[in-house]
């Protein structure tokens, strides 16, 4: 009971920040609302039933701390610039910019990531993967323009999240390094309107909620669990099969309607060549969830004896209406398009 008051006491506190970061209208106001946020999240992440394994909090504190003194003196040059007469934004903007990415896990501030992840639980990593990203994304969108330095971190959080994942058998950091692939394609969709972000950060927070909802619910925690674990039926496996794929953006899935929200538009502000790179290092990223669903369903076809009780929750009733979601949004969003 203490346990779970306090754990929803640092929660409404976590959500607290966020907001008033992107409410605040100054920039002492978002750096305070990034503060609050961190020290709420860093007893979240520590392990109350064993002391020892504090580790992800630690190094999640160190690398934010460092994000946030970064922010801050990129703050003190924008105010000093007013003294002193210094008319070049570019510094202060490219130094918010790199610590809200430091904040976020893009690459090339990426190692912490899939570390963090890697060592903690699911419920952690998906506030990792969702929540953590609102503030950090949306201060990144004061100061967004395209230049350089962020087609860059674009093409190398793609590139990262591709070759990063290939070589992995931990799900979690599978999970990690499909994180900072889509947060590419997020900074990129940002840099087309706040609207492409809303819808693009929206799906992609739906699917990662349901698959690791059930990674969960599957107390699963490597690849070979999926392979040869007798108590997964072939439906569990089929949703989460969907859900993956959905994630990774295959067409018929509702996760391929953002990606082509933003292909379509960096297509018209002849971006041409980087649209090309961000789908041929995407469908390596697609690569590596078909080869999670399709091995668990091919290689480990198990089913439970119709004589075994199985226990219903909540959780097995929402599933397969998420799923059906997931797998039929495109095409009814489509319809809806075309109807219009």
């Amino acid at each position: 009971m203490y346990n779970n008051f306090m754990k929803l006491l640092f929660l409404s506190s976590l959500m607290m920040g966020t907001i008033l970061s992107i409410s605040s209208n100054s920039w002492l106001g978002i750096w305070m609302g990034l503060e609050i946020n961190l020290l709420s999240i860093i007893p979240m992440l520590t392990n109350s039933k064993n002391l020892m394994i504090n580790e992800p909090a630690i190094k999640y504190f160190i690398i934010q701390a460092m994000a946030s003194t970064m922010l801050l003196i990129s703050i003190l040059i924008i105010q000093m610039k007013y003294l002193m007469w210094w008319d070049n934004m570019n510094i202060p903007s490219t130094m918010i910019m790199s610590s809200m990415m430091m904040k976020m896990g893009a690459a090339p501030f990426h190692f912490w990531l899939p570390e963090v992840m890697s060592s903690t639980s699911w419920i952690n990593c998906l506030m990792l993967m969702t929540w953590q990203k609102i503030a950090p994304m949306l201060i990144l969108s004061y100061c967004i323009k395209m230049s350089t330095f962020l087609i860059m971190v674009i093409m190398m959080s793609i590139i990262v999240g591709a070759m990063g994942g290939l070589n992995q058998t931990s799900l979690r950091q599978i999970m990690a390094y499909s994180s900072i692939s889509h947060l590419g394609w997020m900074i990129s969709s940002m840099m087309i309107s706040e609207n492409t972000w809303e819808l693009y950060f929206l799906i992609y927070s739906t699917l990662n909620v349901m698959i690791i909802l059930m990674f969960k619910m599957m107390n699963l925690m490597f690849l070979n669990q999926i392979y040869s674990s007798s108590f997964l039926k072939t439906e569990v496996k089929f949703m989460l099969m969907t859900s993956l794929l959905s994630l990774g953006g295959l067409p018929p899935m509702l996760g391929f309607l953002p990606k082509w929200i933003v292909i379509q538009t960096l297509i018209d502000n002849k971006m041409t060549i980087m649209v090309l790179f961000m789908i041929m290092f995407t469908t390596i990223t697609l690569y590596y969830y078909m080869r999670i669903s399709f091995s668990a369903i091919i290689l480990s076809h198990n089913e439970k004896s119709w004589l075994m009780k199985i226990k219903m929750n909540k959780l097995m009733v929402i599933m397969p209406t998420l799923s059906a979601i997931s797998m039929m949004g495109l095409v009814c969003t489509s319809n809806i398009v075309m109807l219009y």
